[in-house]
């Protein structure tokens, strides 16, 4: 962070999966607080987050080839393809989609919005 950063003026963003809440990334963050800011963000409301439409796309992708990977090699050249094939109007609908997710958010209390 210090070399990408070096003001310490950064900006953290991560959602509330457990492996990101877990005492030793809290501690860190803490010990660290001086050199990032960590983005709050809502318990339960991963739909601000437009990489998870991201992976669903890459799945169903992935999913619907035929043949199938059939080994961790397979997979890894799968998903590279299906990344580099999102089509471009996949991530413009995303982003264009952020204000309608947030007022949803904002509706359902920062709870699950069904987005």
């Amino acid at each position: 962070m210090r070399i990408i950063f070096p003001q310490n003026d950064d900006i953290y963003q991560q959602d509330n999966a457990r492996c990101h809440t877990a005492r030793s990334v809290c501690a860190r963050f803490e010990e660290h607080q001086d050199e990032f800011t960590v983005l709050p963000w809502p318990v339960n409301s991963p739909d601000l987050n437009p990489i998870e439409n991201l992976w669903d796309h890459l799945d169903r992708v992935v999913r619907a080839m035929d043949p199938q990977p059939r080994n961790l090699a397979q997979l890894a050249t799968a998903l590279e393809s299906a990344w580099l094939n999102i089509p471009v109007n996949t991530i413009r609908n995303l982003i264009d989609s952020l204000p309608a997710r947030l007022a949803a958010i904002r509706s359902a209390k920062g709870g699950y919005s069904g987005f």
